[in-house]
């Protein structure tokens, strides 16, 4: 399984405009490393988007795309600061953590 995650607004727009997504494969992961991300894929795949945005966030809101290519069809998680299930931050959060350690 690929994920890919790319970010787009936010106060620093135009450096993310000129970057390519990020992406990490499972094949490359350790065991236990790539299946803690495929159960955070599924949870987030499982979870509504979040419906209410949340007041109080001006130009500096960032959105998300998370691309999950596992088989034929893949799947495009999409949401924002403003509007954010808990299961897609807590994948966004890892894809950070994995990408800050590189």
């Amino acid at each position: 399984m690929r994920v890919t995650l790319a970010k787009h607004g936010g106060l620093a727009a135009a450096i993310h405009l000129r970057l390519p997504p990020r992406a990490v494969d499972t094949d490359a992961l350790p065991k236990g490393v790539a299946g803690e991300l495929v159960r955070l894929v599924a949870a987030a795949k499982a979870a509504p988007a979040a419906k209410e945005e949340r007041p109080g966030r001006g130009g500096d809101v960032m959105s998300y795309t998370i691309t999950v290519e596992d088989g034929d069809r893949p799947t495009v998680l999409k949401q924002s600061d403003t509007a954010m299930s808990p299961a897609f931050d807590a994948l966004r959060g890892w894809l950070e953590k994995h990408f800050a350690g590189k």
